[in-house]
């Protein structure tokens, strides 16, 4: 989609036989990268077939709620594409964003505009292109949808009680409930439709208690809304939801919020309950691989560039790894201390071999651009690669430095996951238009079986 920075215009997937793993899949595009590039760029690894398995978690424990996958988690066009195959929504938070997922066909109905704090522009795109349902939470928000998208319908943004880190972000997002009787009644006399409430629950702070204030909050809402006339019929918990331990993570939220929704928001009220989800469906489908580009041996009781004194038993020495990507870029998270980043080498040496304490920055020299502050690691050299996994949601940004590109993203899926997809009904005759195979080194066997089974040739 042109004019959307971040996804790509077209892209393929490896499809991977049973005796393939993602780890020959690294190898093989590691070998590339050595082989054909000058400079050994860091890249992404997207297992597709997780993005749909973690769709089937969802539907079979939250059985209640419709999951709006949040855009701006990961804009790869491929998981975009999936998701839209496997019939979820989309919380959209600009107009690019809609432009990308109404090019894959997703029905109006089917996108929420979430943004807090929209531009009057991108108010009128969405008027435009028929995307109603979208969230506010103050007067100011309100009167520019009224003046520029008059058929809106509104979901009231509460704020939510708790005490994790995120308390401050919920005082500068969200209305109180106090709030909320002026915010719908200002919305009565401005003729705008509200037809549910919206709110956020953190992951930190996903305890029962939470979503006990949540769900009562929005079901004072609804009653006010009803004294003014409103028939709300919408519910949106929000996002919050891991990327790690899903289905565990799941479990607890499911345990917590249906009796909850059974009091509050019974079947037969005819509410819709949705959430947005954004890190449970990529996180874990994404890996990244990264080369050292430079190395540094620090002395015992030396300082090294950030003005943190290392210290190593036994006189040994410390290293320090700079690698191709950063916080400038892939693990940007890092900066707000929402990232836990795990070296794993590529190349396991021997495991009796010694280790030193280690740090790994980024190619930025910026003293701020630290990937992982201490580990332990055995001597690594320049050219090595290093693989993190878990690094699916908010990673796929463009690089503040423009010299730094952001990393290609390889797809692939399972041939298993691909048949799981066709017995459910999503063929590339139907709703995945944009799937290519794209065979390589270690798929010779693949190749034979596809033509045996008629299936060779696929692409966009």
């Amino acid at each position: 989609m042109k004019g959307f920075v971040g996804l790509e215009e077209s892209y393929s997937f490896d499809l991977l036989d049973e005796g393939t793993t993602l780890s020959n899949v690294i190898d093989n595009h590691i070998h590339e990268h050595t082989l054909l590039q000058s400079e050994r760029n860091a890249f992404f690894v997207a297992d597709l077939g997780s993005v749909v398995k973690q769709n089937i978690r969802w539907q079979n424990v939250m059985t209640q709620v419709k999951p709006f996958y949040t855009v701006k988690c990961n804009t790869s066009r491929a998981v975009i594409e999936v998701l839209a195959a496997l019939g979820t929504g989309f919380a959209c938070g600009n107009k690019n964003e809609i432009a990308v997922v109404q090019s894959l066909g997703v029905a109006s109905e089917n996108i929420i505009y979430t943004n807090p704090c929209k531009q009057v522009s991108q108010i009128k795109y969405a008027a435009k292109k028929g995307v109603n349902i979208m969230s506010c939470d103050n007067d100011v928000e309100l009167l520019k949808i009224a003046r520029n998208h008059p058929s809106a319908k509104l979901l009231v943004d509460i704020a939510t009680t708790d005490s994790s880190t995120e308390n401050e972000m919920s005082m500068k997002f969200g209305a109180t409930l106090k709030n909320c009787r002026h915010l719908l009644e200002s919305a009565k006399k401005l003729g705008i439709q509200v037809v549910g409430v919206r709110f956020h629950v953190s992951t930190l702070a996903g305890s029962r208690e939470a979503y006990l204030h949540g769900l009562a909050d929005a079901r004072c809402v609804f009653d006010m809304a009803e004294e003014f006339g409103f028939n709300m019929n919408f519910l949106d918990i929000g996002g919050g939801f891991s990327g790690t331990d899903c289905e565990l993570q799941l479990e607890k939220v499911f345990d917590a919020i249906s009796p909850l929704l059974d009091i509050y928001f019974p079947p037969e009220s005819g509410i819709k309950i949705i959430a947005e989800p954004g890190s449970y469906y990529v996180n874990s489908a994404f890996t990244l691989a990264v080369n050292i580009v430079a190395k540094k041996v620090v002395a015992r009781d030396s300082q090294d560039q950030s003005g943190v004194v290392e210290s190593t038993m036994n006189d040994e020495p410390f290293f320090i790894y700079y690698i191709s990507d950063g916080v400038y870029g892939s693990f940007a998270n890092n900066l707000y201390g929402t990232m836990s980043a795990i070296p794993i080498l590529h190349k396991n040496p021997n495991s009796e071999g010694p280790v030193f304490g280690s740090s790994l920055w980024g190619p930025s020299c910026d003293g701020l651009d630290q990937v992982v502050e201490h580990c332990l690691l055995p001597e690594l050299n320049v050219g090595d690669w290093v693989i993190f996994e878990n690094m699916g949601a908010y990673t796929l940004e463009q690089s503040a430095f423009s010299e730094f590109q952001r990393p290609p993203v390889y797809c692939v899926m399972s041939i298993n996951d691909w048949f799981s997809m066709q017995e459910v009904g999503l063929t590339l005759d139907t709703s995945v238009k944009n799937f290519s195979r794209v065979p390589s080194c270690f798929q010779l066997r693949q190749e034979q079986n596809f033509s045996a089974a008629g299936l060779s040739g696929i692409s966009a």
